[in-house]
C-alpha cells in the first residue's frame, strides 16, 4: 500500500507540475509573439528592443541561479512561488510602464518570455521536482512530456495572439499574463513534500562534470539569442509586413510540430541515446537555418521556420535530461541552474546583434550567424561527450 501511496502521490505532483508549466507557457506563448511589436507600439527603437529582450534573458538565467540557492533556503514548492509572483510582476509592469529604462527594470525579473518557455527562474526548479516525480527507466519520457505540455500550452498562447489588435488589446494580455503568473504562485503549494528531494550536502556542490558542457550550451545560446522567437517575429514584420493575426497562427504551429517532435525525442532517447539525439536532430536543422534569409516571400520563410522550429526542439527534453543525469540528485538544480546561466547569458548577446543587424537592413545576418555558430556546437557536443552517459543510461557499444 505505501509503494502504491507513493505511486499515486508522484502522479498527483506530477500533474500539478505539468498544470503549472501549461498554464505558465500559454503566458510565454502569446508574448513571445507580441512582445517586440508591442515594444515597437510603445516607441522603442530596434536597438533598445534588442536590449529590453537580452536583458530579460540575462536576468533569466541569473535568477535561475538565485532560484536555485533559495531551494537549499525555502525548498523548492516556495521558490516556485516566488517565481510566479514575479512573473505577475512582469505582466503588472509591461501593461502600466513605457519608458525604456523602467521596462528594462521590468525585464530583470527574468520571465518576461521571449524566447518561449525554455529559459527563466521556473526551470532549474521544476526540472529537479520533475526528477523526483519520475521514475529512472521513465525519466527520458518524463522530460520529453515536460517539454510537450509546454510546447502545446504556448501553442494555445500563439493562437491567443492573433485574436484582435492594438495597444489595448496587448495591455490586456499582460494583465492575464499577470493573473497567470498568481496561478502559477499558488500551485507549487499543493506539491507533496516529497519533490524537496534529498538535503543531504551543498546545493552547489563539485559541478566539475558541467565545465565543458555549461562552455558548449553557452555557444550554442549565441547562436539561439539570435533567433529566440520574439526576434524572429520582429524581422518576419520588418521583413515582410507581418502582423499578430498572421504571426499568432504561424508560432502557435511551430509549437504544435515541436510538440510532436519533443514525444519523439523522448521515445529516440530511449534508443540511441541522449547525446546522439541531441546532435542528430539539432545539426539538420540548423543548417537549414542559414537558408531562411534567402527565402523570396512570406509563405516560404514561415514554411521553412515551421519545420526548422520542430527539428531544432528535439534536443530540449534530451538535453534537459542529460543534465540532472550526470550530477549527484540533491544538486540537480544547481545544475540547471549552472547550465541555464550560462547559456541564458550567452543567449542575452543574441537579440542586441540582431536588432542592430535588422535595424541596419542587414536582414540576413541572425540567421546565417545562428545556423553557422549553432552547427559547430553541435560537432563539437558529438567529439567531446558522445561516450559519456547519464546514470540512467546504458552504455552504448559504438
Amino acid at each position: 500500500m505505501r509503494l502504491l501511496g507513493g505511486i499515486e502521490t508522484r502522479r498527483r505532483d506530477q500533474l500539478i507540475l505539468f498544470g503549472t508549466r501549461v498554464l505558465r507557457s500559454v503566458g510565454f506563448g502569446f508574448s513571445s509573439v507580441l512582445l517586440a511589436i508591442y515594444l515597437q507600439s510603445r516607441g522603442l527603437s530596434a536597438t533598445q528592443i534588442g536590449v529590453v529582450v537580452g536583458v530579460a534573458l540575462a536576468a533569466a538565467s541569473l535568477t535561475g541561479l538565485a532560484a536555485a540557492r533559495l531551494t537549499g533556503r525555502i525548498g523548492r514548492r516556495r521558490t516556485l512561488a516566488l517565481v510566479g509572483l514575479g512573473m505577475a510582476v512582469s505582466g503588472v509592469g509591461l501593461t502600466y510602464l513605457g519608458q525604456p529604462w523602467l521596462l528594462g527594470l521590468v525585464a530583470l525579473t527574468g520571465m518576461l518570455g521571449p524566447s518561449s518557455s525554455d529559459l527563466g527562474p521556473f526551470l532549474a526548479v521544476e526540472q529537479a521536482v520533475l526528477t523526483e516525480t519520475s521514475t529512472p527507466a521513465g525519466r527520458n519520457r518524463a522530460f520529453a512530456r515536460y517539454s510537450l505540455s509546454g510546447a502545446l500550452a504556448a501553442a494555445v498562447g500563439g493562437g491567443i495572439a492573433s485574436f484582435g489588435t492594438g495597444v489595448e488589446r496587448d495591455q490586456f494580455l499582460y494583465l492575464l499574463y499577470a493573473l497567470i503568473g498568481l496561478a502559477t504562485a499558488g500551485l507549487p503549494l499543493l506539491l507533496s513534500a516529497g519533490v524537496e528531494g534529498e538535503s543531504e550536502g551543498p546545493v552547489f556542490g563539485s559541478l566539475r562534470p558541467l565545465l565543458g558542457l555549461s562552455a558548449l550550451f553557452a555557444i550554442d545560446s549565441l547562436g539561439g539569442g539570435l533567433i529566440v522567437r520574439t526576434v524572429i517575429a520582429y524581422w518576419l514584420h520588418v521583413r515582410f509586413g507581418a502582423g499578430p493575426a498572421v504571426l499568432g497562427p504561424a508560432f502557435a504551429a511551430m509549437s504544435l510540430l515541436g510538440a510532436v517532435a519533443f514525444e519523439a525525442a523522448g521515445w529516440l532517447s530511449d534508443r540511441i541515446g541522449l547525446i546522439n539525439t541531441m546532435v542528430f536532430t539539432h545539426l539538420p536543422s540548423n543548417l537549414v537555418l542559414i537558408a531562411v534569409p534567402f527565402l523570396p516571400n512570406l509563405t516560404s520563410a514561415l514554411v521553412l521556420l515551421i519545420v526548422w522550429s520542430a527539428a531544432q526542439g528535439m534536443d530540449i527534453p534530451a538535453r534537459q535530461a542529460y543534465v540532472v543525469s550526470i550530477v549527484k540528485p540533491n544538486q540537480r538544480s544547481s545544475a540547471v541552474a549552472v547550465t541555464g546561466s550560462v547559456r541564458g547569458l550567452a543567449q542575452a548577446f543574441g537579440p542586441v546583434i540582431a536588432g542592430a543587424a535588422i535595424q541596419t537592413a542587414a536582414l540576413g545576418v541572425p540567421f546565417i550567424l545562428a545556423g553557422t555558430i549553432k552547427a559547430a556546437y553541435d560537432l563539437l557536443l558529438y567529439r567531446g561527450y558522445r561516450r559519456r552517459f547519464g546514470d540512467h543510461e546504458a552504455p552504448r557499444r559504438r
